[in-house]
Parts: structure tokens; C-alpha cells; sequence
């Protein structure tokens, strides 16, 4: 009776064991990438706080690495220095730990939660840019846009949007005439736009965003920047610039005229005195006696 009683606690205890093992409350849930200039993070919820986890990824048909710095029951992992390259997709599995738990990688139902794949390059959201606005004349203002940091390093340098999309990335300028509610836009495949055909004198409010037309409409577009305001030149202005440089123009030709003139002068001096020095050299020599 003894050893059947005996037998009944362990059965009891072991099935304890394997349902603690195996709780489906301590798998990792609403899994979701988060990711901003690049700074990837994976998050999570569990229903058990102190439980911990195991991150690892892989891309599509790739192995599975383990992700570092990712492990204890934190319910975050930051993957932005482990996703390279960038224009990939990846998987993420979340592995909850228990002290049964195998070193063999396998996919048990109340152990894993996968996430959905997600791609840096096209998926990234790209924070609001700083800008500068000049004007040039009465027409045209000039924007220097700074390129964003990323959360990415190679070495010692800390990467911007335009390493990491080049020739990818774009601006999208949009503008407005102090008092007028519509909008004009304007794109720009450089950080130094220049934006035409102003009116003179008159006050201009512009925003900038960022603009990957290569990525999917949703992510195309960084957020907006803060407006700055700018006026053009007034008339009398572009006029002061223009006959400054008519004046300019009117002195250079006047030198380069007064250079040749000089310089046809002095050749002909020159040809004139060697012609009457070599006319009276003939003559002295036919004024001598024979």
C-alpha cells in the first residue's frame, strides 16, 4: 500500500513538472517589431513576469542565430546591430526557458512564438529631418536638409539615411505663401533643394520629410519636420543684384578691350621702331665710299 501511495506522488509530481514545463501562460504573446532610424526592437507580454526567454532569428530558408544581450525576462530585444544586411527579411522566435529546456533548437507549440517578418530597409520608420532655408532672390530660396542619424555604427561611424539608402533616398519638400491655404510640393534627390519660381517679397512656409519612393506606400514618407518660414527678395533687390552684375560684366570687358588695345600698341611701336632702324641701316651702307 506504501509503495503504491509512493507511486501516486511521483506520477502526481511528475505530471506537475511537465505541466509547469510545458504552461502555455508563460509563452511569449503579442509580438511586434518596433523600429525607428533603425534602432530595431522586438517586444512581447507574458502572463508570467519572471519568466525568461531566449531570442533568435533567421532569415527566410537561413539558420537560426541567437540573438545577444537578449536574455533574462526583459519583454524587449534590441536586434538593431544583429540585422545586417538591411534589405532582408527576418523571423524572430521567441524560445521560453525552462530548466528541462534542450539545447536542440526544436518548434514546441507552447514554447515558441515566431513573429512576423519584418525588413529594416523597407519597414524602418524615419524620424522628422532638420532643415535650414535661405533666400537667393526673388525668386528662389535654397533648403539644407541634415541627413538623419541612424542608430547604426560601422567603426566609429555612426551611419546616416543616406549611407544606408543612397541613391534611394529623396525629399519631399511642401510649401505654402503666407496667407494662402494650398499647398505646393516639391521633390528633391539631394539635401540641398532649391525651390523656384517665387514670388517677389514674399513670405514662404516650408516643411520637409524624408521619401523612399523604393519602399511600400505605407513607409515611404518619414515624418514631417518642424515648418520654417523664409521671404524672397524684394524687386529692387534682384534689380541691385543684376546691375551689380551688368556692372561687373561692363568692367571686365573694358579691361580685356583696354589689355588688347595696349598690347596691339606696343606691337606696333615695337614693328614700327624696327622697320626705321633697318631703313637706316640700308642707307648708311649706300652713302659709303666705294
Amino acid at each position: 500500500m506504501a509503495s503504491q501511495k509512493t507511486l501516486l506522488y511521483l506520477g502526481l509530481f511528475l505530471f506537475a513538472e511537465i505541466i509547469t514545463a510545458a504552461d502555455p501562460n508563460s509563452k511569449a504573446e503579442n509580438v511586434r517589431w518596433t523600429s525607428l532610424d533603425f534602432k530595431t526592437m522586438l517586444t512581447w507580454t507574458s502572463k508570467t513576469p519572471q519568466q525568461t526567454y531566449t531570442v533568435k532569428f533567421s532569415r527566410p530558408e537561413g539558420d537560426w542565430y541567437e540573438a545577444r544581450n537578449c536574455l533574462g525576462t526583459a519583454s524587449e530585444c534590441d536586434l538593431s546591430a544583429e540585422l545586417k544586411p538591411f534589405n532582408e527579411f527576418y523571423t524572430a522566435d521567441i524560445l521560453t526557458d525552462n530548466e528541462d529546456h534542450d539545447s536542440d533548437y526544436g518548434h514546441d507549440e507552447f514554447q515558441h512564438t515566431e513573429s512576423t517578418p519584418f525588413n529594416p530597409y523597407r519597414d524602418s520608420n524615419i524620424s522628422a529631418v532638420e532643415f535650414s532655408v535661405r533666400a537667393l532672390s526673388s525668386s528662389t530660396v535654397r533648403l539644407n536638409i541634415i541627413d538623419t542619424l541612424t542608430s547604426v555604427h560601422e567603426g566609429s561611424k555612426q551611419l546616416t539615411i543616406r549611407d544606408i539608402f543612397t541613391k534611394d533616398l529623396k525629399y519631399k519638400i511642401i510649401y505654402t505663401k503666407s496667407g494662402n491655404t494650398g499647398n505646393r510640393e516639391n521633390i528633391s534627390d539631394s539635401s540641398r533643394a532649391e525651390v523656384t519660381k517665387l514670388d517677389a517679397a514674399t513670405s514662404y512656409c516650408f516643411m520637409v520629410a524624408a521619401y523612399i519612393p523604393s519602399r511600400p506606400t505605407s513607409t515611404q514618407l518619414g515624418a514631417w519636420s518642424r515648418q520654417l518660414c523664409e521671404k524672397t527678395h524684394g524687386e529692387s533687390s534682384s534689380m541691385h543684384e543684376l546691375s551689380m552684375g551688368a556692372l561687373v560684366a561692363v568692367i571686365f570687358v573694358l579691361l580685356t578691350v583696354f589689355i588688347i588695345i595696349v598690347t596691339v600698341t606696343a606691337l606696333c611701336c615695337k614693328k614700327r621702331q624696327q622697320t626705321e632702324k633697318s631703313l637706316q641701316t640700308t642707307q648708311s651702307q649706300t652713302s659709303a665710299p666705294v
